[in-house]
């Protein structure tokens, strides 16, 4: 007696329906378990996109400092110290930072309003007379005949985009340490000794030029000068 082939399916899906606990017809729910997968990924996705790059060990001390293009968009005297001025600063940022400088006897409100310039922007905030200063700008100082100093910015060139942030010559690409790690291994401290303006005026440490996409970085007149 030949065996109808369809029946045999019909068996095996009952079978298969049996052991899997389901009613007749009942079909397998998969989106819950193809969600779950998916969602999985997801995770998995940014967490390795959250992670960043972890930095080589043996990079030069200066890679791991932070310099941005910046702009000042606000400038006044500190109301407690004689020294020093508060500044706002655009440094392609969701807000601007607020710096305090020691700038007051080198220089206007005028001068400083406006200045482009370069923030050493992964600085531990610290309180300066009661004013929570976000980083420092960069400055080269140089001390005249006569005993008096005078102070210039390290200016970025105009063509550079504010935020950007700056490479050295002939080094890797910077990987910057919070600023909680800068303050702990010193590394300001290590780095600012060989920090200097050179023969034209560019920023430099260890003989490695300050660069941005448009060039290198520079003090207007103040040469072979130390930076900080």
């Amino acid at each position: 007696m030949a065996v109808d082939p369809m029946e045999l399916v019909d068996k095996a899906i009952a079978d298969l329906e049996a052991r899997l606990g389901l009613q007749p017809g009942q079909s397998i729910n998969t989106n819950k378990n193809n969600n779950k997968k998916q969602n999985n990924n997801k995770k998995n996705a940014k967490k390795q996109q959250a992670k960043p790059a972890a930095p080589p060990a043996d990079q030069p001390e200066i890679c791991k400092l932070e310099f941005k293009v910046g702009v000042i968009t606000k400038v006044w005297n500190h109301p407690e110290a004689d020294k020093l001025y508060c500044e706002e600063i655009d440094v392609g940022e969701e807000s601007v930072r607020q710096i305090a400088s020691g700038l007051r006897p080198y220089m206007t409100t005028d001068d400083m309003l406006g200045a482009r310039l370069l923030v050493v922007s992964n600085l531990k905030a610290k309180n300066l007379v009661r004013f929570k200063s976000h980083g420092m700008v960069l400055c080269a100082k140089e001390t005249l005949e006569d005993g008096t100093e005078r102070c210039e910015f390290v200016q970025p060139p105009e063509e550079a985009p504010i935020g950007e942030v700056v490479t050295f010559e002939g080094l890797p690409k910077p990987h910057p340490l919070s600023g909680a790690q800068v303050d702990k291994k010193k590394v300001w401290v290590n780095c600012a000794q060989n920090m200097k303006s050179n023969d034209d005026c560019v920023a430099t440490w260890n003989g490695h030029a300050f660069m941005t996409s448009a060039g290198p970085c520079k003090t207007k007149t103040i040469k072979n000068a130390q930076l900080s």
